[in-house]
């Protein structure tokens, strides 16, 4: 007799599935989870784990505080081997310099010649960083970090410490080389910091 095993797909389907999450089998049809019955609500701490991001108004920010020479330690240790020493830039992107040259055939576009917020640091850093262990950084060293790469670039003090209050005030360079991007089909609020586009450097 001939078989095919085609046949046994659909019952390997449910009980893989059902084998996948032993605290909590497949339902059957019914159980208020959408037309395919599987899966289970997803829960606040798990929603919390992926709603990280922060604006630029600084919206998002949490709780912890950093120095820039706090920073420059982790520095060293988590982002010296890609970005540089000094943030001058190896295998990676580079992170310092460039003020002044984005009007020039070769602009340097780095964090303090090009970002228009200190707080997308912060984001990037936070979601991104380092490249081996993306987040894995605490905010307390996102806030070293950023500060520290922010002093590289003339921007911060030596003595400076960011937290959630003073981030989002740090002006750099380029905030005004951006213009507020309007979207006809996009309703505006009065809260919502505006989208960006680039213009000609000021």
């Amino acid at each position: 007799m001939r078989f095919s095993g085609l046949g046994l797909l659909p019952c390997l389907m449910v009980t893989g599935a059902a084998l996948a999450d032993p605290s909590g089998p497949v339902s059957l049809p019914g159980n208020g989870l959408g037309p395919l019955a599987i899966g289970q609500p997803a829960s606040q701490r798990i929603l919390a784990l992926w709603d990280i991001d922060v604006r630029a108004d600084g919206q998002g920010l949490p709780a912890g505080h950093g120095s820039v020479r706090q920073g420059e330690a982790l520095f060293g240790a988590r982002c010296a081997a890609c970005h540089g020493a000094q943030g001058e830039g190896a295998s990676a992107d580079r992170l310092v310099g460039g003020q002044g040259s984005l009007a020039t055939g070769k602009p340097v576009r780095t964090v303090g010649s090009f970002w228009p917020h200190a707080t997308t640091l912060f984001d990037y850093i936070r979601r991104a960083m380092p490249y081996d262990a993306p987040q894995s950084l605490s905010a307390d060293e996102t806030y070293a970090l950023s500060a520290y790469i922010l002093h590289l670039n003339g921007i911060l003090p030596e003595e400076a410490e960011l937290d959630a209050a003073s981030l989002p005030k740090v002006r750099l360079p380029n905030r005004d080389g951006f213009t507020a991007n309007i979207r006809p089909d996009v309703p505006a609020h009065a809260s919502q910091a505006p989208l960006t586009g680039i213009t000609a450097p000021r």
